[in-house]
């Protein structure tokens, strides 16, 4: 129930727009940042929390090349996640309708290097502790920031009509091996 509840709220940020439209530009940025940061993420990582420690029933047995490459997947995630915040500054945790288009550092390699380091420490968390219960939150993660990018997208075209230009030149998830966007 947290797990959902805090992704549901943290998808606020898909909705500045929205907000700041009915709110004004301060109140869409004050509702995008409560709703996902005092809200939403600390709910959904107890969410994740919860599932690390409910007793479930292994879905395989991780050998200690499995755990090294776990603990690989969540460094990597972190420092990716790192370097966007980074780049981006305050706008990544109080987006708001005059944030201007980042398209250097990370960002020019990939378009939503948050959710993709959050992808990256879901899979190596679920190696460091495959439980059905830690697969399955998992695996919502990664639907969810999926789905979370997409609906940012959306709103991120109406805040800056350069981002469907953007789209096209950089990839989501993953960069491109070999050039920059």
């Amino acid at each position: 129930m947290f797990l959902l509840l805090g992704f549901g709220l943290n998808s606020a940020s898909a909705f500045t727009t929205a907000f700041s439209r009915r709110w004004g530009k301060a109140g869409g940025q004050l509702a995008s940042f409560v709703l996902r940061n005092v809200l939403g993420i600390p709910l959904w990582v107890i969410g994740v929390g919860l599932a690390v420690r409910v007793p479930s029933a292994q879905a395989f047995t991780p050998s200690a090349m499995i755990e090294v490459l776990g603990w690989i997947l969540l460094a990597v995630g972190a420092v990716v996640q790192l370097s966007a915040i980074v780049v981006l500054r305050l706008p990544a945790a109080r987006p708001s309708v005059g944030d201007a288009l980042v398209s250097r550092g990370v960002y020019g390699r990939i378009r939503h290097p948050i959710y993709a380091g959050l992808m990256l420490e879901f899979a190596g968390l679920v190696l460091l502790k495959p439980s059905q219960s830690v697969v399955l939150a998992s695996a919502i993660g990664c639907v969810w920031a999926w789905v979370q990018a997409r609906l940012e997208e959306l709103d991120l075209v109406k805040r800056m009509p350069a981002y469907r230009e953007y789209m096209i030149r950089v990839p989501r998830f993953v960069p491109r091996l070999g050039r920059k966007a």
